[in-house]
């Protein structure tokens, strides 16, 4: 059973806000029942002088969105961008749900903010009632946070606390793998593999974080081998490291399911996400998923980890949780860590200012039901299945696509200077980065995503499309056809 509040459930506020007026400038305001503003006392305006300076402060080579409606976003310059990324795959209605905004403004008008350490709130429970809903009960306790990096963040504390409630202190050292990415705050950098978000960083990171291989079949699995024999091969490198450190030492592995912007959409082979549970349970260590990229829904299933077999001691989500309407992620916590807590009559030593916000749960709860209400899924599994067979038609012979791979609507390209040997282009040359502008220049006008390393060692260059689930079969061919298009431009010019 999920667990019920045991602290007040704040329902709505009134009286005294802050507010901004038309110019933009803080205003504090006393608010009568009727909500009309009966005193403010106007922040002072900046002087030219200082008009000036933030100007200059805020001049960006970026474009300027400003609007987004359904599968586009408008720029300043009048043009009109297809979003077939959603950024880093966030955006998965689209922009501009009126039913979203509503019951963000509903929320709002209730109560803005609650104190997640005095009381409860109802979005929130709700929220959570519909996460554990959604893994059969697994999951049994939420805590809602406002980014991948801090619920990873916080996933870490709370595996590390789950072994000082058991009496294990001795329990210290995590491990992740290569080729991974798993948030920028110190700690879930320290798990991640990627080397060039990792670079400027190093001598602060943490040092009790061990990493083996990725799962990249593309570059990893033998000729001939089959995937059962692959697998094999992954569980021992695992199985290695917990003998290295010492099995009793290791709090966590983590993973995600499907690799998302370290590596370009690279799933699990059959079979592997289960075999590394099984080795973390023999040792009696926690699995960890991320799923902030892969989940809910972006691979045609709720969770990722749906289609592995296997549940995870504490899962990370985020993204996709509220579609960029709020800014919102989670912590999901299984039965084996609560039910401890709820025996030690713990509480996770763990909190920030914006936890459990009841404006982003509404957000993510009425995203997620209408999700489950227009049966997304299920197109998320068609149009996915669409924008796979058309890429490997249109793009699978070039002959510097090395690889096409994804899941659900979650696809990547990785482009190589030899097909036949795999080698990856020079990192200098930004491979994936000119793909990217040449998708958004006139006249393609399309958003993708780009990122480089995902054949280590800071080289692999890949681009990501990751539409929203609503998208229909004509909009994913306009993808399709642009992507093509921008490779073809990039690949000309370079030759």
């Amino acid at each position: 059973m999920i667990q019920t509040a045991k602290i007040p459930n704040l329902i709505r506020a009134q009286d005294s806000f802050m507010s901004i007026d038309s110019r933009g400038f803080l205003s504090n305001c006393a608010i009568k029942k009727d909500r009309n503003v009966i005193s403010c006392e106007d922040v002072k305006e900046p002087t030219n002088t200082a008009d000036a300076d933030i100007e200059e402060a805020v001049t960006t080579s970026r474009p300027l969105a400003v609007r987004g409606q359904g599968n586009y976003m408008y720029l300043d310059d009048g043009r009109e961008i297809l979003d077939s990324c959603g950024g880093a795959a966030v955006a998965c209605l689209g922009h501009g749900v009126q039913e979203v905004i509503n019951a963000m403004m509903s929320q709002a008008a209730d109560i803005s903010y609650v104190p997640w350490g005095f009381f409860e709130n109802r979005a929130k429970l709700a929220l959570a009632q519909w996460l554990s809903r959604s893994s059969g009960g697994h999951f049994q306790k939420t805590y809602i946070t406002c980014s991948g990096s801090e619920a990873v963040e916080g996933a870490m504390k709370l595996a590390r606390e789950y072994f000082v409630w058991k009496g294990q202190p001795q329990r210290v050292n995590y491990i992740s793998r290569e080729e991974s990415y798993h948030g920028i705050t110190i700690g879930s950098l320290s798990l991640g593999g990627h080397l060039s978000r990792r670079a400027p960083f190093e001598d602060l990171l943490l040092s009790k974080i061990y990493r083996i291989p990725a799962c990249n079949a593309y570059r990893q699995q033998r000729q001939g081998e089959t995937d059962t024999a692959y697998v094999a091969r992954k569980a021992l490198e695992l199985e290695n490291m917990f003998q290295k450190l010492g099995p009793e030492t290791v709090v966590a592995f983590i993973a995600e399911p499907v690799v998302g912007a370290a590596s370009g959409c690279i799933p699990s082979v059959p079979g592997y996400i289960k075999a590394m549970k099984a080795i973390c349970d023999k040792h009696g260590a926690l699995f960890i998923l991320d799923e902030v990229m892969c989940g809910m829904g972006r691979t045609g299933t709720t969770h990722a980890w749906e289609q592995e077999g296997v549940m995870p001691d504490i899962q990370t989500i985020g993204k996709g949780l509220a579609g960029g309407y709020q800014p919102v992620s989670a912590i999901l916590v299984g039965k084996k860590v609560f039910q401890e807590m709820e025996m030690k009559n713990a509480t996770f030593t763990h909190g920030h200012t914006y936890q459990d916000h009841p404006i982003g749960c509404a957000a993510a709860l009425q995203v997620q039901q209408i999700i489950q209400r227009d049966n997304l899924l299920s197109n998320v599994q068609i149009q996915g299945s669409l924008l796979a067979k058309l890429l490997k038609e249109k793009l699978g012979g070039h002959p510097h696509v090395g690889d096409i791979r994804g899941r659900g609507l979650f696809w990547g390209i990785e482009f190589v200077e030899d097909k036949e040997t795999k080698r990856p282009f020079e990192p200098t040359l930004q491979i994936s980065h000119r793909v990217h502008d040449a998708a958004m220049a006139p006249p393609n006008n399309l958003a993708i995503y780009y990122g480089q390393g995902c054949a280590g060692d800071k080289k692999g260059d890949h681009v990501m499309i990751m539409p929203a689930y609503n998208i229909d079969r004509a909009t994913i061919e306009v993808i399709v056809d642009k992507t093509v298009a921008a490779v073809q431009k990039v690949f000309a010019k370079l030759h």
